[in-house]
């Protein structure tokens, strides 16, 4: 090539280039970008993935060991009611059978009220009060409504049952009033302190003694008794599916 066909040429390139060289830095400035953006979304999404995986891994784990626990639960409970069983033999008492039923809530009976809902419960008599479960926690209690079960939840004034308070298993009625649950009629020389646990008694038979109902927030010294506010272990909001108590 003449010396002079590279001098047009190298002459054609500087004028390109600086007649072009903007829009030729806005061309790759943005094809630069849309690769990096493009990059910087399969890079996300891949790290989603990759979370997702471990999360679920997570809680795979959680629940092989939850189910661990539970069946060790279930085996040392079997075992303790075997125990229980021989001594009362020993003593010529009839064996100890406890039995809970698993019943669906299809819905409140009221839109405006949130302490009573409607229960499918095929082996309901409407002539028994049976104790209601939520997630092993005392939750409140069923009864008939028109010969249908309705279960009357921890808030509702008629969800009454008997407990304990504290290590002392100081005596005490549990009674909703429509916005918190409290303790009542415990005896005025008795000491609840907030913090105490709240246990079923198992003296009205609706529940087994010993469920858990929740935690002494405060301590309300009345005329003749004192009456405790407790905070509930069963959460406000109502499952699909519940515990009933159907033998004591």
């Amino acid at each position: 090539m003449s010396k002079l066909k590279i001098i047009i040429l190298l002459g054609i390139f500087v004028f390109v280039s600086f007649r072009y060289s903007t829009e030729a830095r806005h061309i790759i400035g943005s094809a630069n970008t849309k690769i990096l953006a493009s990059y910087v979304e399969i890079k996300t999404k891949i790290q989603e993935k990759i979370d997702e995986h471990f999360s679920q891994q997570e809680e795979i784990q959680r629940l092989k060991t939850e189910n661990q626990t539970l069946q060790k639960s279930a085996v040392l409970s079997i075992a303790f009611a075997s125990k229980l069983n021989d001594m009362l033999k020993e003593h010529n008492t009839t064996g100890y059978d406890p039995q809970v039923r698993m019943v669906q809530s299809i819905g409140y009976t009221n839109l405006n009220d949130y302490g009573k809902v409607w229960l499918k419960f095929d082996e309901f008599n409407q002539s028994k009060i049976y104790g209601l479960l939520q997630q092993g926690y005392a939750a409140g209690i069923v009864v008939s409504n028109d010969g249908h079960p309705q279960g009357l939840l921890l808030s509702d004034p008629k969800a009454i049952f008997a407990v304990y308070v504290g290590n002392q298993k100081m005596q005490g009625v549990a009674q909703g009033n429509s916005k918190e649950l409290l303790v009542k009629y415990i005896s005025q020389w008795l000491q609840p302190h907030v913090g105490d646990e709240v246990i079923t008694s198992g003296l009205d038979t609706l529940f087994f003694e010993g469920i858990k109902v929740g935690v002494v927030t405060e301590v309300i010294e009345e005329e003749s008794s004192k009456t405790v506010v407790v905070k509930p272990y069963a959460t406000p909001h109502v499952p699909s599916y519940m515990h009933v108590i159907v033998r004591n």
